[in-house]
């Protein structure tokens, strides 16, 4: 791992310290849930232009498209802290519900291949 590297855990802890320290507190998670969906919007909106049908209107780019899926994690670790979750956990949980419902699923799908 890099210094940059940082396991879930650890994002989960410097978000939370920094919502503690800097932003005083958590919104409500009815709030953050919106503002998550807000970001989501935003990094839809870039990625309908840069790799969908729309095109950028004037002085628009594409250079935000890293800040707007780093949006997303952040609300999303909040709202896990909020609500108790243990990302690696859920992750490590999901991924072994995908591989066991997805086992052949994907393998037999034409349209993948």
């Amino acid at each position: 791992m890099s210094q940059t590297d940082i396991t879930l855990n650890e994002l989960q802890q410097r978000v939370d310290h920094w919502i503690k320290t800097v932003g005083v507190r958590y919104f409500s998670e009815l709030t953050n849930t919106a503002v998550l969906m807000e970001e989501v919007g935003e990094l839809a909106r870039i990625m309908s232009r840069k790799y969908g049908d729309q095109s950028f209107k004037a002085g628009e780019t594409d250079e935000k498209l890293a800040d707007e899926m780093a949006d997303v994690l952040w609300v999303l670790v909040c709202l896990a802290n909020q609500t108790g979750v243990d990302l690696t956990k859920a992750i490590e949980l999901n991924i072994q519900k995908k591989t066991q419902r997805d086992a052949e699923r994907h393998k037999n799908n034409d349209k993948l291949h």
